[in-house]
């Protein structure tokens, strides 16, 4: 559903709804006072009342509101103008967005002019507004009869002075691909596999005018990728390596390479999981999916730039073929990896399409991966752990999540938790000691980049959440693919 920009006046609009986003304590504001004026006084009364005080995604609705002739009335609050920045106006749209959306067939009308919203600016409030429109009314419910939430039939943003529409349209993107990637997250096992993860890729890229490359088991073979195939070797699920290019820029200009984890379903191996560590375990291809998502977006756009996005795709399973612990793999670059636990699988997978990638021909690289839950331990739910072997491209990421309001936070690369890595019998070992595993990963995945400038994004915390919030659905989130594209945005290679 596309936003559409109008300076129709306020008491004209025909829509289910009149939203009227405002800072707190905003009476002097020119805005809302024209509003007051236009329904006879009732703004004033209701923050007499202190019904409402304009904190952050406060709502106070009206119906059949005097003056206008919206069906109903909607102040919402968006805090202290001095504090309002891009993810306290997006907590406030989406948690707008999810509740109104309760009902079918809705149209809504948001008045969006500077004097209320402060200094923020109107035209990030109107990509926000874009993209909590698609998210906003997508839930994880996708094999209930009946959803929560429903798509919006219209919106409309308000503004007599500028013009919002481009901007919109960009926030339409981002949602739209978020929800690509939270609708593969949520999706279950026995519908997303490599198989037919790949398949949904390929359609998704003839749509988007991408060229989609698929590897099956016998290609991986040919490209000797021993570490990633092995994952897959106790599964009916054949592994699957997919490859979406994005050439916007020019033949000779660098590329960017994005790589996720694509581990569809991954019950530990032998290793096995217990059945609350497994229940959730159809989101361990988070990283392929925000990969997937990230690409649709970028081709979208338009963007002038290179990109390359790798999903590595495999099941972790248990049977009488599944990989044991005490095998020694063999990876694409030649090393060898002694298997200490079969439940340490992502960064196998990995290894290999790392090296893919960067024999490929990456200028630079970007992994993400719900890999380890020591990434949880160390940073919580909310915030991705980053790690890089080069930091001026680190804080190249780094500035990308700060605009798009996404949580990160680097993370040591000492020499001493490669040094945990060492085995006795092959090169490497696929797990260290218990403390600092997030690193450990890290440290593992770093002797397959080639030395390429390259970050890793542990998003084993914010990538699926397992409960709700107002502004929320629980499931899936779609972390960092914002990121990822505002990195895209700027990259010269």
């Amino acid at each position: 559903m596309s936003v559409q920009i109008s300076a129709t006046p306020w008491q004209d609009v025909d829509a289910d709804w009149l939203i009227v986003p405002t800072v707190e304590e905003n009476l002097s504001a020119a805005s809302l006072t024209k509003l007051n004026e236009l329904t006879s006084g009732l703004v004033v009364r209701v923050c007499d009342r202190e019904d409402f005080s304009g904190k952050v995604a406060e709502m106070f609705q009206v119906p059949d509101p005097a003056g206008v002739k919206a069906t109903r009335l909607c102040l919402l609050g968006l805090g202290p103008a001095e504090k309002l920045n891009g993810d306290i106006f997006r907590k406030a749209m989406r948690t707008l967005i999810r509740s109104l959306s309760r009902k079918e067939d809705q149209n809504l009308a948001i008045i969006l002019e500077q004097d209320l919203i402060g200094s923020f600016c109107p035209e990030y409030a109107s990509e926000i507004i874009g993209e909590a429109i698609e998210v906003g009314t997508r839930g994880q419910d996708l094999y209930r009869e009946k959803p929560k939430r429903h798509p919006l039939e219209s919106l409309t943003i308000l503004n007599e002075n500028m013009d919002l529409a481009d901007a919109a349209e960009r926030g339409t993107i981002l949602g739209a691909a978020i929800n690509i990637t939270r609708d593969v997250v949520n999706s279950p096992p026995n519908a997303i596999y490599p198989i037919s993860f790949a398949e949904l890729a390929d359609e998704l890229c003839a749509d988007h005018d991408l060229t989609c490359t698929i590897l099956d088991e016998d290609q991986l073979a040919e490209e000797r990728m021993g570490s990633m195939l092995a994952v897959g070797t106790g599964s009916d699920n054949p592994a699957r390596l997919v490859v979406i290019e994005y050439r916007g820029a020019g033949a000779d200009d660098p590329v960017l390479a994005l790589v996720g984890k694509g581990v569809t379903f991954d019950s530990g191996g032998l290793s096995l999981k217990p059945s609350d560590g497994m229940k959730e375990m159809k989101m361990d291809m988070a990283g392929a999916g925000t990969v997937l998502g990230t690409m649709m977006a970028i081709s979208h756009l338009k963007l002038p730039v290179n990109v390359t996005g790798y999903m590595g795709l495999v099941e972790n399973m248990v049977s009488g073929s599944c990989y044991k612990l005490g095998d020694i793999l063999t990876a694409r670059n030649g090393l060898t990896i002694e298997v200490l636990n079969t439940d340490a699988e992502g960064r196998l997978v990995l290894a290999d399409v790392l090296n893919y990638a960067a024999d490929q021909g990456a200028a630079k690289m970007i992994d993400l991966a719900t890999l380890t839950g020591a990434c949880l331990v160390a940073l919580g739910t909310d915030i991705t752990g980053l790690f890089s072997n080069n930091s001026e491209w680190a804080n190249s990421v780094k500035e990308a999540a700060e605009i798009t309001n996404e949580l990160v936070w680097e993370m040591p690369m000492h020499d001493y938790f490669a040094d945990q890595l060492k085995s006795e019998v092959s090169e490497l070992k696929n797990i260290g000691p218990r403390w600092g595993g997030s690193i450990t990963a890290a440290k593992f995945l770093e002797h397959f980049v080639d030395d390429k400038p390259w970050v890793h994004l542990d998003i084993a915390g914010p990538a699926f959440m397992d409960s709700e919030k107002p502004e929320r659905d629980g499931g899936a989130t779609g972390a960092m693919l914002r990121t990822l594209v505002e990195v895209a945005r700027n990259f010269k290679g």
